[in-house]
């Protein structure tokens, strides 16, 4: 997906700065608003803009996710047993005993 711009860009920079942050990733779009930060922030800040998603998670992220396997058969009769006897404990009022 597109990174949308963000408000107030000066103060969280400022806050990253304060922070110790190293990198900080923008959205492209608000490129146009760093001329309101003061330059000592933007020296010790490297200021990336990004304008997709993918580019976020490549620089955020140390590896790239991996989708979860498909759950066995096996698997899925077990789940639905346990949210079975889950709602049966619910429905007695069980669950709720103090």
């Amino acid at each position: 997906g597109e990174v949308l711009p963000i408000g107030g860009l000066k103060e969280k920079l400022l806050a990253a700065h304060r922070g110790g942050i190293k990198l900080a990733l923008i959205p492209e779009e608000n490129v146009k608003d760093l001329i309101d930060i003061p330059d000592n922030v933007k020296n010790a800040i490297e200021i990336v803009p990004v304008r997709w998603i993918d580019k976020v998670l490549e620089l955020a992220l140390e590896r790239k996710p991996e989708a979860l396997p498909d759950p066995t058969p096996e698997e899925l009769a077990k789940k639905a047993a346990e949210a079975s006897k889950a709602t049966e404990k619910l429905s007695s009022g069980e669950a709720l005993k103090h």
